[in-house]
């Protein structure tokens, strides 16, 4: 006959040394009574399909628990069981339904820092990251990091993430309800000097993959690892990817889908026991595509005036989808055809001199290597005739000139304002010439008295004789 299945107790028992060691205690079926029973176990770690049978068989009668040994930290393990009469070796009974257990948390084995810690962006957010136990474990931490020398108070966080608290200079991380024997793991959060870091980084497809190879030249510095972390353009902080390597290793596989045209950020880090050198982080694309916007243009003050000067925006990385050569921007004036020139990559803004006036259209495309992409918004300009003043100024000179000369001719014709025409005009204009006729300068000269004159005078009142 066959026997029931055993009944397994859900709380397990983990031995405080290492190797871990679980304890399962159960319970013979209930049928057949007074009878006793062979039972043999196996086990197998959470999401796997084949399972390990215990090499020992125990009797119901004495009772002895089930153990499971060599069983690693924060992972999560099924154990079931089946009976049969001791008489009877191979008329076994069905399997128990499935137990299933978590040992005892671990600390993080590996941790690592997504954000701008060593950037120059001050008050940037970082957070502590480190990689999930597994699918079937589930876990708390405990964080303690200090600041300038002093040990914060440690605080509680689930898994997997926690923010760095500025000016942190160490972390360390534990899991709750750890065993006795599990240490901390730590990490150096200072910054050193960028002349140790990595450098040279290169970044480039592998042909018939969707991963990425990462290559760099090593610091002056002796890390004791290289860490490469990665994250798609406008991701969270949290989905950041990162691998551990080797001091001796400079260059990595990227293992992931990696789409084209999507911006990836990729940095390298030397990893030191006192802190951490990262190299600038670069960014990169599996596969290069032709950008999908162009740039928005828009005016600056005309410098100098009637020179109009145009500036433009960056087109957002994920828009882009390459790394950028150049600008190309265009003008169309009236009815005339447009003229293109290319621009500098790195420039934002041009001075147009030589526009024709009137109505005229502006807009600018980017390229990559794979293309050229469509044109932005364009900006419309009416420019005034600059050349309209040169045009008027020797009509002005010439009109102001007859001004003059007429005004001139005035004065010196006219019995009105003889005061002005002598402050005004030369004085060869307004001066009588001397008649040789009528002129006394060669007559003998006569002293004529004072009386003589007031004479005359009186005559000519009496009786104008």
């Amino acid at each position: 006959m066959k026997p029931e299945a055993p009944q397994l107790d859900p709380d397990v028992d983990f031995s405080e040394d290492d190797p871990l060691e679980a304890t399962v205690q159960w319970s013979p079926p209930s049928w057949p009574p007074h009878k006793v029973l062979v039972c043999q176990f196996h086990y197998r770690r959470c999401q796997q399909m084949a399972w390990i049978l215990l090499e020992r068989e125990l009797k119901s009668i004495p009772l002895t628990p089930v153990e499971i040994q060599d069983l690693e930290l924060a992972t999560g393990y099924e154990v079931s069981g089946r009976c049969r009469m001791e008489k009877e070796e191979d008329l076994w009974g069905e399997w128990s339904p499935v137990l299933s257990f978590q040992t005892l948390p671990s600390a993080p084995k590996d941790v690592w820092i997504s954000g701008n810690l060593c950037g120059t962006q001050g008050g940037q957010k970082s957070l502590l990251l480190w990689k999930a136990p597994g699918h079937c474990v589930q876990a708390s931490y405990r964080v303690w990091f200090q600041v300038k020398g002093q040990e914060l108070i440690p605080r509680e966080t689930p898994c997997c993430s926690s923010s760095i608290p500025t000016q942190a200079e160490w972390v360390a991380v534990s899991a709750i309800n750890a065993t006795s024997w599990e240490p901390l793991t730590n990490l150096s959060l200072v910054c050193l000097d960028s002349g140790s870091a990595p450098h040279g980084v290169v970044v480039s497809s592998i042909a018939g993959s969707t991963e990425l190879l990462v290559t760099w030249q090593q610091g002056s510095g002796e890390p004791k690892e290289h860490v490469v972390d990665w994250a798609q353009d406008g991701e969270p902080l949290e989905n950041l990817s990162w691998v551990r390597l080797p001091p001796g290793n400079l260059s990595a596989v990227l293992q992931g889908h990696f789409e084209g045209g999507v911006p990836y950020r990729i940095t390298v880090t030397a990893v030191s026991p006192g802190g951490l050198y990262p190299a600038p982080s670069v960014w990169s694309f599996r596969e290069e595509l032709a950008p999908l916007v162009g740039p928005v243009l828009w005016r600056l003050q005309d410098a100098p005036p009637g020179t109009p000067t145009i500036a433009w925006g960056e087109v957002p990385r994920h828009q882009l989808r390459g790394l950028l050569t150049h600008y190309t921007l265009c003008a169309q004036s009236g009815t005339r055809p447009s003229v293109c020139m290319n621009v500098s990559g790195s420039a934002q803004k041009i001075t147009l001199p030589n526009l024709p006036w009137g109505p005229c259209e502006l807009w600018m495309t980017a390229s990559t290597i794979a293309g050229q992409g469509p044109p932005g918004p364009s900006l419309r300009l009416h420019l005034p005739d600059n050349t309209l003043k040169l045009k008027i100024l020797p009509v002005v000179v010439l009109l102001w000139g007859l001004f003059l000369t007429c005004c001139g001719i005035s004065l010196a014709t006219s019995g009105r304002c003889l005061h002005l025409r002598h402050k005004v005009l030369p004085r060869w204009v307004w001066e009588k010439v001397p008649d040789p006729a009528n002129s006394n300068s060669s007559k003998p000269h006569v002293e004529v008295s004072r009386n003589t004159h007031w004479l005359v005078g009186n005559l000519q009142g009496v009786g104008g004789c």
